[in-house]
């Protein structure tokens, strides 16, 4: 049985179009293949776009994963009507995309430390996307650091908490972290979470 559908249009368009078509269903137990997905995302990287800047920025993640769980509960729900079967999920990141404040904690048992370096040149290849720490402080006001690490840099920073001498003795800081709105270019940083290797 052929899948193909052709639109019924006004004027005679390529077959190209005419045959393109967006599934609502998905094969719950079919997974994608690497060597598939690496084509989905290099033919996407190729993609025209307006100024020939290309700049597309991808997050991948497979179902099973503690991140695709994350991705999914973020979406819209007319969105997760269809995205829970999918064996992938892709979001692109461009000009004017951010990283919201959170805690990389994926499982029982994490590293309490994580690092991000950046590959791209601040001020020259982006603007914006400042790394925000946030610390959220017992009975006191939450205090943020924004860095503008220089390329090549590292961060080093707490994973969930960090230890704060106080009156009576130390006591656990919480600390999230993020990205500021990217103003222009893009930016690249690598990040390395140690208890998500395998």
């Amino acid at each position: 049985m052929s899948t193909r559908k052709t639109a019924s249009t006004a004027v005679s368009v390529h077959p190209l179009l005419a045959e393109r078509w967006s599934p609502r269903g998905f094969d719950r137990a079919h997974e994608i293949g690497d060597e598939a997905l690496a084509a989905l995302l290099e033919a996407a990287r190729w993609a025209p776009s307006a100024g020939n800047s290309q700049p597309w920025r991808f997050l991948v993640t497979r179902r099973g994963e503690p991140a695709h769980d994350r991705l999914f509960a973020a979406l819209a729900p007319g969105n997760q009507a269809w995205a829970g079967a999918a064996s992938a999920l892709i979001l692109r990141y461009g000009v004017g995309d951010w990283n919201a404040l959170h805690q990389d904690l994926y499982g029982d048992v994490y590293f309490p430390f994580q690092v991000l370096t950046i590959l791209a040149r601040p001020g020259v290849d982006f603007d914006g996307g400042e790394f925000v720490l946030l610390e959220q402080r017992p009975r006191a006001q939450s205090r943020a650091h924004v860095l503008t690490p220089a390329q090549g840099a590292f961060v080093i920073f707490p994973t969930s908490e960090r230890p704060n001498r106080g009156k009576n003795g130390y006591h656990r800081v919480g600390m999230r972290h993020g990205v500021a709105t990217i103003t222009s270019g893009r930016r690249t940083a690598l990040g390395v979470i140690f208890h998500d290797a395998r």
